[in-house]
């Protein structure tokens, strides 16, 4: 005979509520770690603020951007790059990297490309205080604005992660977050091939996507070398390539 069954049917009763309790309870705990999981890496959603991870629009445009930098010893080809394609593009500069480098940030402001803040540090922002926000924001902005930069400074996550404190200060100091629909060369399967990443981009692109690239490192020479064809081949199915202020201006129409 099972210990349940000496059990009376009260005490048997409350047993399974109990075990029922402990069930829901563990279920709603993976529910809620699920979800602070999904919530910290959600390229589409923050719990305060602007955010933008494509704009709709029926017009052919698309937004080329890049995280990271600058690297003075990337600095010319990838302009070189740009400027041949006649592409304005939008960067987004580590303020770190900025500030160790400020000819580098000029450089991409007389290019006529907009920059935009991706922290000071490169550091994950969740579970930090107000004042970490703050600084690394606030500093990053302040290396943009002495590179030149005049227009309106957008921000992107590094790694995509934000939680709530984040999207607060965000919030609070009226920033626009930027996140993207397209990102070839973090992807395994496409990263190891210039070819495959412009691939990737060209199948993917629809009207009002954003697309990040990391050209600046030496490990990410596929990517370089994918930029000329990726623009052309945009250009060849009808698109046009635009900044992320000029992408953000079609919202309104």
């Amino acid at each position: 005979m099972s210990i349940m069954d000496r059990l009376s049917v009260p005490a048997r009763r409350r047993v399974w509520r109990v075990s029922l309790g402990i069930c829901a309870l563990v279920v709603l705990l993976f529910g809620g770690l699920y979800g602070l999981w999904w919530l910290v890496d959600a390229r589409t959603y923050q719990v305060a603020g602007d955010l933008v991870w494509r704009v709709e629009t029926t017009d052919q445009v698309v937004a080329l951007t890049f995280d990271d930098g600058p690297e003075p010893s990337r600095v010319e080809s990838l302009l070189s790059l740009l400027r041949a394609a006649d592409v304005q593009a939008t960067f987004f500069v580590i303020g770190q990297s900025l500030a160790e480098s400020p000819a580098s940030g000029r450089r991409l402001v007389e290019g006529g490309h907009q920059l935009g803040n991706h922290s000071y540090t490169h550091e994950r922002m969740i579970f930090r205080s107000g004042d970490f926000y703050a600084r690394e924001i606030e500093d990053t902005d302040a290396q943009i604005r002495a590179a030149g930069y005049q227009g309106q400074i957008v921000f992107r996550p590094p790694f995509t992660k934000k939680l709530i404190g984040l999207p607060l200060y965000l919030a609070r100091t009226n920033r626009i977050s930027v996140t993207w629909d397209i990102e070839p060369d973090s992807d395994i399967a496409t990263a190891g091939s210039a070819g495959q990443i412009t691939n990737a981009v060209l199948e993917s692109a629809r009207p009002g996507s954003i697309i990040l690239l990391h050209p600046w490192y030496d490990s990410r020479g596929e990517t370089l070398r994918a930029i000329g064809p990726i623009v052309t081949g945009l250009r060849a199915r009808g698109f046009r390539l635009v900044t992320i202020m000029q992408l953000l201006a079609l919202r309104a129409k």
